[in-house]
C-alpha cells in the first residue's frame, strides 16, 4: 500500500484535499527557514508564526492538486484575511498528515513478512 499522505478536509468553502510530499516540504522548509518537523513544534507548543500557517494551508493545497494561483487566493481569502487561530488547526492537521501519515491510512504491519518465518 502507498501512503500518499493526502487528507481530505472541510475548510474555507468547500471540501479540499491537501498533500504535502517531499517537495512541497522542501518549500515549507525554504519558506519557514525552518524543517518541516520543527513547523510542527511550534504549532503544538503555540509558538509560531503567520507564515508557517499560511504555507503549510497553500502548499497542501498544491500538492493536492490545486493550480498554486488558485491556493493563494484562497490562503489570502480565508487565511490571511481572518484571524490566524481559525486556521491553526488545520494547518496542524495538514502538516501532521504529510509527515506522519493520513489518521485513516493504515500502517504497512499487515502486509510486512512476519519475521518468525523469513529464514
Amino acid at each position: 500500500m502507498s501512503r500518499d499522505a493526502k487528507i481530505e478536509l472541510s475548510w474555507a468553502d468547500g471540501d479540499y484535499v491537501f498533500r504535502l510530499g517531499w517537495g512541497e516540504l522542501a518549500e515549507l522548509q525554504e519558506k519557514t527557514d525552518a524543517g518541516p518537523y520543527v513547523v510542527l513544534n511550534r504549532l503544538h507548543m503555540h509558538q509560531w508564526r503567520i507564515e508557517d500557517i499560511s504555507n503549510v494551508i497553500r502548499l497542501g493545497l498544491i500538492g493536492g492538486g490545486m493550480e498554486p494561483v488558485k491556493a493563494l487566493r484562497l490562503v489570502r481569502t480565508y487565511v490571511e484575511a481572518r484571524p490566524p487561530v481559525e486556521s491553526h488547526p488545520y494547518a496542524v492537521a495538514i502538516l501532521s498528515a504529510g509527515l506522519i501519515g493520513a489518521e485513516d491510512e493504515k500502517l504497512g504491519e499487515a502486509e510486512a513478512p512476519n519475521q518468525a518465518e523469513v529464514k
